[in-house]
């Protein structure tokens, strides 16, 4: 069959520009369909980047206030929502300008419109034409959830699309849902003087961390003003003149919160609905979630998905690697390895941050894995305490018998940074001793994680012992 691309990409962001990257550097003939109002994707354009920004500002703006602590004397430090906002605004277009001139660099072709599928090797694009491909990528990303909840969608609440481009400060804000990008919204909101109230199904905040690392941003945001619900079952949401009312249930009664404004952070949803996968045959899980093997392939084996459409995770540098592999399978490379999900890194930018990396607790024990475990807090250690920032801990999780390190959770200061002190050696199957024999400075907050190491391996050597004895 002759066709127009070896290799069409539906879908502009991390997943699909990186995919279509590799696919020209293999020499196949490749386009990238994107329709959106605007190229780059959801990092740089309303997810990672415009966040992290907002956050460092408001962070600053923590540390001003907080001189007394560190016997500082610092009159007056206020925010000014409209500087912080455009600061972030300048930093955005400038990423989001070099995306799109990589994207029109000419390795691969760009069509800018929407696409549906017609069959499985071809799509029609808003403006009439059809594009053929002999395989597809399907990198189309997410968008916001609005769970079954009375009222919820008619309300009209933000998103988080809204609340990073917000123009002026809102006086008070409801934010519904602990997740991720709740507890950071609410903490830059909260630290710029915005009074929230967030409010949490689960028993604890960031249902994908350990009940101990939930907590510790619990107690961070409470300090910072935000009132925290958690175990609390949303009912309605409803907006009225003077804003908007949330009922919920909490501990066996129906209570009531009222604010200015109200943030949905409820989670997002695979943004597949406009593409007629079934129209080419493609398997679809829940909310538009594509069903894909190992190899990024759905059940129609020439057409592949990545990134947050595809799962299982929503994190940029897993959708990076899962585009870069769909590429080079549909290439024929030979020698592939599926990504590597017992090395999963992720990172909460609250502050204190929370990183982990490798399997989780939660899973050995789901697994019955046997495992060690040792944990040491930031509140003795050295250089956090001279930093007033001794929130938080580091566990290090480790094979018995042979030590090999098997995950690792940080909740703390730069805890995003210190992670990265167990990726190599959990890529290359370290283990406790090989970690041990690296120097550390001092005083580092990096040093903290010889603490637990130490323990594990006191541990690791009396149990040997003790198997020599018997």
């Amino acid at each position: 069959m002759n066709y127009d691309y070896d290799f069409a990409v539906i879908g502009g962001g991390s997943a699909g520009y990186n995919a279509a990257r590799v696919s020209a550097a293999l020499g196949r003939k490749t386009v990238v369909i994107d329709g959106a109002p605007r190229l780059s994707g959801l990092c740089i354009l309303e997810g990672c980047m415009p966040s992290k920004t907002l956050l460092y500002s408001a962070e600053i703006l923590h540390k001003a206030q907080q001189g007394r602590r560190f016997g500082l004397k610092i009159p007056v430090a206020e925010g000014n929502f409209a500087a912080v906002q455009a600061r972030k605004r300048r930093i955005i277009d400038e990423f989001a300008a070099d995306r799109i001139k990589s994207l029109h660099h000419g390795q691969f072709d760009l069509v800018q419109s929407n696409a549906q599928f017609v069959d499985d090797h071809t799509v029609a694009l808003a403006n009439g034409r059809r594009i053929t491909a002999a395989a597809f990528l399907v990198a189309t990303g997410s968008t916001v959830a609005f769970p079954p909840i009375e009222g919820l969608r008619a309300a009209r609440p933000w998103t988080s699309d809204e609340v990073l481009n917000l123009s002026i400060q809102p006086h008070s804000v409801i934010v519904l849902g602990g997740g991720l990008v709740g507890v950071e919204l609410a903490q830059f909101l909260a630290r710029m003087g915005t009074k929230v109230t967030l409010i949490q199904r689960g028993p604890h905040l960031l249902k994908g961390s350990t009940p101990e690392a939930g907590q510790v941003v619990a107690d961070a945001l409470t300090a910072d003003g935000v009132e925290v619900l958690c175990g609390a079952a949303l009912l309605t949401v409803a907006r009225g003149p003077k804003g908007f009312t949330v009922t919920f249930a909490q501990n066996g009664s129906t209570r009531t919160r009222r604010a200015e404004h109200c943030f949905n952070a409820l989670g997002r949803v695979p943004n597949t609905g406009q593409l007629q996968l079934d129209q080419a045959g493609v398997k679809v899980a829940g909310p538009g979630q594509v069903v894909i093997n190992r190899f990024q392939q759905t059940n129609v084996p020439h057409i592949y998905a990545a990134g947050d459409c595809s799962g299982p995770v929503e994190i940029v540098h897993i959708a990076i690697l899962q585009g870069e592999l769909a590429a080079r399978h549909a290439a024929r490379v030979k020698g592939l390895k599926p990504v590597d999900f017992d090395l999963l890194l992720s990172v909460v930018f609250t502050d204190p941050q929370v990183a982990t990396i490798g399997i989780s607790e939660q899973r050995l024990q789901a697994d019955s894995v046997p495992y060690l475990s040792a944990s040491y807090p930031f509140d003795d250690h050295g250089k956090s305490i001279l930093m007033e920032a001794k929130r938080g801990f580091v566990k290090v999780l480790a094979e018995p018998g042979t030590g090999r390190i098997l995950g690792a959770e940080i909740v703390g200061p730069d805890a995003g940074e210190l992670i990265h002190i167990f990726t190599g050696p959990l890529a290359m199957r370290a283990t406790v001793h090989d970690l041990l024999r690296a120097p550390f400075y001092h005083p580092t907050l990096a040093e903290i994680v010889t603490y637990p190491l130490e323990e594990l391996a006191d541990k690791l050597s009396r149990s040997a012992k003790s198997t020599r004895r018997s």
